[in-house]
């Protein structure tokens, strides 16, 4: 799994460097879609098709189970890393993240996340300053 966090930049071609302990999670190609709290979300390819199963599976006739297949799917955009390991980011992902000049690259369970730095910072902060419920930690331990 990736973890950490890395501060790099994106070109003025929408290009973002992976960094190199995520390089080998993301070297058969990934997908890059629209994330929650404004990130994208990277998956390699063979998360992407877990991710699918699941959107498959949520019921045609919900409303909520629809506008978010529209959501998560629509902004999907297959990639691989190029000579120089970057990713390109399509514009609309990149205008979606507020993604201009400065980009965390951080690690979660199953993806990458690019970030807009004062996004990561808010939603850092806000985990902070509101932990989770205790419940949801319940059978969380080390």
């Amino acid at each position: 799994m990736p973890y950490g966090e890395y501060p790099y930049s994106i070109d003025e071609k929408g290009r973002v460097v992976i960094p190199p302990s995520f390089r080998q999670f993301v070297e058969d190609g990934m997908i890059l879609t629209r994330g929650m709290e404004g990130c994208l979300y990277v998956f390699p390819l063979a998360g992407w098709r877990r991710v699918e199963e699941q959107l498959e599976g949520l019921p045609l006739t919900d409303r909520d189970s629809r506008a978010f297949v529209r959501f998560f799917y629509s902004g999907a955009s297959k990639s691989t890393l190029d000579n120089q390991s970057r990713v390109s980011v399509p514009q609309t992902l990149r205008a979606f993240a507020g993604l201009e000049g400065e980009v965390i690259v951080a690690g979660a369970p199953n993806r990458l996340e690019l970030w807009n730095p004062a996004r990561w910072e808010a939603a850092i902060q806000t985990v902070q300053d509101d932990p989770p419920r205790p419940e949801l930690l319940a059978n969380f331990t080390a």
